[in-house]
């Protein structure tokens, strides 16, 4: 049976995690939604599951109801210890999702107290004072508060989360951080007696990531980016297998990039891919007014190139050009209107035109991608930069690799050398 219990609020945080339980020797399987039993036998021989949702973003009480329902799948599969993961950017709002979700865990699992811990050093998510720092700078000055859906306006981790939920939020500073797991233990003990519920905690280096992780090994549950994963390994240790987690079959094909991330790490990739690749871009406005023509001319360039090449697809686009497209059609539309259109690029080149990698940018993306090409469940791999891994289709006719990548990984090159650490 598994041991551990994972729900993701969305896809590519989910492959984020499971690629950081992989490289700890966890074997470890992605579902997309809750699982069923078309899946039973795929969940049989790991010791992790994942379960991604597409919950961020939409109503608090909808995500509540997926993330207690995906509780209840992991619950009754024999998980042990339970993984709430949220980005490492925090994303939310003053009203959650986080914080409701939290809570509604916190509820079903009868615990009174849980850590938040986005940091993830190795992507340059730090956390300290309990202030989020994204590449080196507030989170509020990272790009994250041009973000069109979730926008991040204030990088206090102890007031943002304690607008959300209605546990009292208290801080794990990192002078307590470094004098060790036990003593973050004793700190959470005095936490619970001033009455705090949720505990933020600073890290800045993978070594307090380990430290935390330690101290965190007992409790039911914990919230958190990816990186308190990396943390935990000691608890598992001795039950893991030792065999490879990260192999996956060969899955050949042609090979796309579809990306709808507006973040400033993927319109870096882009540019450098369109030195590269053969590329057309998906403008909301456009597609607003001519769908099936714009969707039309988008194929016609995959069509021409896919024998020669990998064909670039995209929807990102500056700050400047996405609030021109909120402000017309409306922010809901505008970000539906993308989604619906790659979901439906992605499912031709998948079903016409032979294509079996993908490389997907962006988590609403990514979601809209999975669904479109109907993907139940994802075996992971190796990684391609620090929270992107290679994954194949599990329980699927036609065998597919992908990687959905969350907007602000990978190295300015992500898209060119992907195709390198694939079988």
């Amino acid at each position: 049976m598994p041991l551990l219990g994972c729900i993701a609020d969305d896809f590519t945080g989910a492959t984020d995690l499971a690629s950081q339980l992989v490289s700890i020797g966890m074997r470890t399987v992605q579902t997309i939604g809750v699982p069923d039993e078309g899946l039973a036998d795929e969940l049989k021989d790991v010791d992790a599951v994942v379960v991604a949702l597409k919950s961020r973003t939409i109503p608090a009480e909808e995500a509540i109801e997926q993330s207690l329902a995906a509780l209840e799948c992991l619950q009754a599969r024999g998980c042990e210890q339970f993984y709430f993961k949220y980005c490492s950017t925090f994303d939310s709002t003053s009203e959650g999702n986080i914080g409701p979700v939290t809570d509604a865990l916190m509820d079903a699992l009868d615990v009174p107290f849980t850590v938040a811990c986005p940091a993830l050093p190795a992507n340059r998510r730090t956390v300290y004072n309990g202030y989020l720092f994204a590449g080196g700078v507030l989170l509020n000055e990272s790009g994250m508060q041009d973000h069109p859906l979730t926008p991040m306006t204030d990088a206090n981790l102890v007031r943002v989360m304690g607008s959300q939920t209605r546990h009292r939020v208290g801080l794990v500073d990192l002078d307590g951080v470094r004098q060790g797991s036990e003593a973050v233990r004793q700190r959470f003990d005095a936490l619970q007696a001033e009455g705090v519920g949720v505990a933020i905690l600073d890290a800045i280096e993978q070594r307090d990531l380990e430290t935390l992780g330690e101290a965190c090994r007992d409790m039911t549950l914990v919230t958190a980016g990816s990186g308190l994963a990396l943390g935990l390994h000691a608890r598992w240790a001795n039950e893991l297998t030792g065999d490879s987690a990260a192999e996956l079959p060969a899955t050949p094909g042609r090979e796309a990039i579809l990306s709808g991330s507006c973040s400033r790490a993927t319109l870096a990739q882009i540019e450098h891919a369109q030195a590269h690749y053969p590329h057309y871009r998906l403008d909301a406005l456009a597609l607003a007014e001519d769908y099936q023509g714009r969707i039309d001319e988008a194929l016609t360039l995959a069509r021409e190139h896919l024998d020669a090449s990998p064909v670039l697809i995209y929807a990102s686009a500056s700050p400047d050009n996405v609030k021109k497209a909120q402000q017309t059609l409306g922010v809901q539309e505008a970000g539906e209107i993308v989604e619906r259109a790659l979901g439906e690029v992605a499912a031709t080149l998948v079903s016409e035109l032979g294509v079996r990698r993908l490389l997907v940018a962006g988590g609403e993306s990514s979601g809209a991608v999975v669904s479109a090409l109907n993907v139940k469940g994802l075996q992971i791999g190796p990684s391609i930069d620090p929270g992107v891994p290679w994954i194949v289709t599990l329980g699927s006719p036609e065998r597919l690799a992908l990687a959905l990548k969350s907007g602000n990984f990978g190295a300015e090159d992500f898209m060119t050398k992907a195709w390198e650490s694939m079988p």
